[in-house]
């Protein structure tokens, strides 16, 4: 199993409305994310913020899958991704370096 990165931003129209209109979709993120840890897959899921932990960064979604195309077609189920809520990337990454991964 490989280990892929999905960066996110939120698009510019989503930043722009009321924090109650994100909030219904973020909390189905939320979700996924646990009932996916449920079924077993080893994932990640968290937001970036300055040095005052103010968010505004994006997000990270950390998880495995068996291969890039693998990964892409699961990672588009993001309620996040399917509401068009973020800009985002996937990218594999290749650890160097590290004691592991423990959830």
């Amino acid at each position: 199993m490989a280990w892929f990165v999905k960066t996110e931003t939120f698009t510019a129209e989503a930043a722009a409305l009321p924090v109650e209109q994100r909030r219904p979709i973020i909390q189905a993120h939320r979700q996924w994310v646990q009932q996916e840890k449920a079924k077993g897959r080893s994932i990640q899921s968290g937001y970036l913020v300055d040095e005052y932990q103010r968010p505004g960064g994006g997000g990270l979604l950390i998880f495995e899958a068996a291969s890039y195309t693998e990964a892409l077609v699961w990672v588009q189920n993001d309620p996040m991704i399917c509401a068009d809520l973020v800009d985002w990337k996937l990218q594999e990454w290749i650890s160097v370096s590290g004691d592991g991964w423990s959830d």
